[in-house]
Parts: C-alpha cells; structure tokens; sequence
C-alpha cells in the first residue's frame, strides 16, 4: 500500500511523493518483490504507474486490513492510516462501478465508485497529515500473480 502526495495535475511525471507500507507479515523476499513491482522494475502497468513518482521518502512495515464487500470498505495501516468508504447507488439500487474504461484504475476487477466517509493519514515525519470526510472515492480489490 501507498500513501501518496500528488501536487498539482496527478499525471504529471515524477510528481508524486511516496511513503510504501508493506504488511508487516511480508517476509523480506516478499518485501522485495513487491518493492520491485510498485517502482516498476518488473513492467507492466505498475510501472507506468511508477512513472508518477518522483520521490519515495520510505518504505515500511506495518499491519494492512483491506476490506472490500459490494463498494464498501475500509482500509487501515497501523495507526498511520484509516479510510472507509461506501458506493454510490444506481438508480436500482445496485452499486455503481466502473469496468473495463479508462477510468477504471485496476484493469480487470470493478472500480466502486463512491463516498470516503473518512480518510484520515497520519505520517507528520513525512509532511503527511490530513484528514477529509465525505469526499469522493474509488477503491478496488485486486490480486498480482508474477509468473515469471
């Protein structure tokens, strides 16, 4: 997981500043890996996305819970991090979500689209501290598979 600052227009290359947790039961090879992978060392879409960032101030371990059940869920890094979200509603009542367009940031599983009822960030070592309700919000639940 990723705590980023994006100044200004969010594609702007090399923008954004990092602070990378990695779940506290990683071991180190598993920590590695997934370095790797989000600073684009092994390719693919997570290194264009790589591409964004401009500074990666540390990486770290902490307990991650992420938590996604029909559009709402909640997020938690340590003490450092806690977001919860629920979805908009289609006019049916079914959750609204975004597959398979360019707005969908996973390829291959549903964007909810929805409401952060809170998210709040609490890292003041690294200028980041914040704490919004009611803001909008995508989130979605993924798996990444290295078959090389």
């Amino acid at each position: 997981m990723r705590v980023v600052q994006i100044p200004g227009n969010v594609l702007t290359p090399g923008s954004w500043k990092q602070v990378v947790f990695i779940d506290e039961r990683a071991d180190d090879q598993q920590l590695q890996a997934i370095v790797d992978a989000y600073t684009g060392k092994l390719g693919g879409p997570l290194a264009d996305l790589a591409g964004l960032i401009g500074e990666t101030l540390a990486v770290e371990r902490a307990p991650i819970t992420h938590e996604v059940k029909d559009g709402a869920g909640t997020l938690r890094i340590g003490e450092f991090v806690s977001s919860h979200m629920h979805p908009y509603r289609g006019p049916d009542g079914s959750t609204t979500t975004l597959r398979d367009s360019l707005f969908s940031t996973v390829p291959g599983s549903p964007a909810y689209v929805g409401i952060a009822d809170t998210h709040d960030v609490a890292l003041p070592q690294y200028g980041m501290e914040w704490s919004f309700e009611g803001r909008n919000a995508i989130q979605a639940d993924y798996k990444i598979r290295h078959e090389g």
